[in-house]
Parts: structure tokens; sequence; C-alpha cells
């Protein structure tokens, strides 16, 4: 896996103050996205030991929430290996700690992934230009969704998505 940032005190990409990984690889390529360098699965540096290092050393803070998993996107089929092996051991080391994840595909079609055990919170589909709006809580345009994964996993319908916090629509 590649990266292109690990963000620190980061307030806008989720709840609370996060640390965030900015991986590599991006097939959607949403017009006007606001990563575009982050497109290439080649590009950016290594995912190597220092750069773990480095997130556990903010997940170790105690007022850090979590982590959240941006790009580029993450369920890329590069990263989709290397982040749910990441995604396991915060989730064994950093058990309070909440795991969000950003990604342009739809939770329909990655609902049933072994990654999503480990994720608290998705904001799944691809960013809209024409439903862009700056108001909106955690993600970019409207037809974007943030959803409570555990309590969607557990629930009934698991392709039926429980929104987070009433998803601030």
């Amino acid at each position: 896996m590649r990266y292109h940032n690990i963000t620190k005190d980061d307030m806008l990409n989720g709840d609370g103050l996060r640390v965030v990984l900015w991986v590599a690889g991006c097939n959607h390529c949403c017009k006007e996205c606001q990563n575009p360098i982050t497109w290439d699965p080649d590009g950016g540096l290594l995912f190597d030991e220092s750069a773990k290092q480095e997130i556990f050393e903010q997940l170790e803070k105690p007022y850090i929430s979590g982590i959240t998993f941006s790009g580029g996107d993450p369920m890329h089929p590069v990263n989709r290996a290397d982040v749910r092996d990441l995604m396991s051991e915060i989730r064994e080391k950093y058990p309070t700690k909440t795991i969000w994840m950003y990604t342009g595909d739809s939770w329909e079609d990655i609902c049933d992934l072994p990654v999503m055990q480990y994720v608290d919170v998705v904001v799944d589909g691809e960013f809209h230009v024409e439903e862009k709006d700056v108001k909106l809580l955690w993600k970019g345009s409207k037809n974007q969704r943030v959803i409570d994964v555990k309590k969607t996993l557990a629930s009934d319908h698991r392709r039926v998505p429980v929104l987070h916090c009433g998803d601030y629509a």
C-alpha cells in the first residue's frame, strides 16, 4: 500500500479529533475531486513500519478519537488487503478508538467485505459536484451517506444502511 499523507488532530474527517491516513489509488476519479493527486496507486510513499508507528503514536493520545482512512480510496483493489490488516491491528491495539473510512464505492458493493467488521462508520459514494454542499457534515455531496456500520451489520437488513447520527443531510 502507498499513501500521500498522515494528518494529525483532524476535525473534518469524522467525529472528534482524528488521525487520517490518505492512501494512494482511486478508480472513481470524481469530477472536481479535492485530492486528484491520490488517484495513482503508484503515487505517494510506501506505507512502511515508520508510517504505521506514526499512526500508532497518534492513537496513543487519549484525546484522539480514532483513525480515518481516506484517499484516494481505501477500497481500491491495491489497498484492500493492507487496509484490512492495518484496521485489524488497530482494532486489537486500540479497541476504544473508532475507525472511519471514506470510499467512492457504494455500501451495497462493500458491505460483505471482511474489512467492514473493523469499520465503525463509512462515508460511501462518489463525490458528485452537481450535489456539492459545503454545509454537509463529513461528506462533500448530498448523494453520499454517513453509515453506522456496526448498527447496519447488526440489523436484519444489512444491505439497508443505518445512517450515523441521522447523517446530517
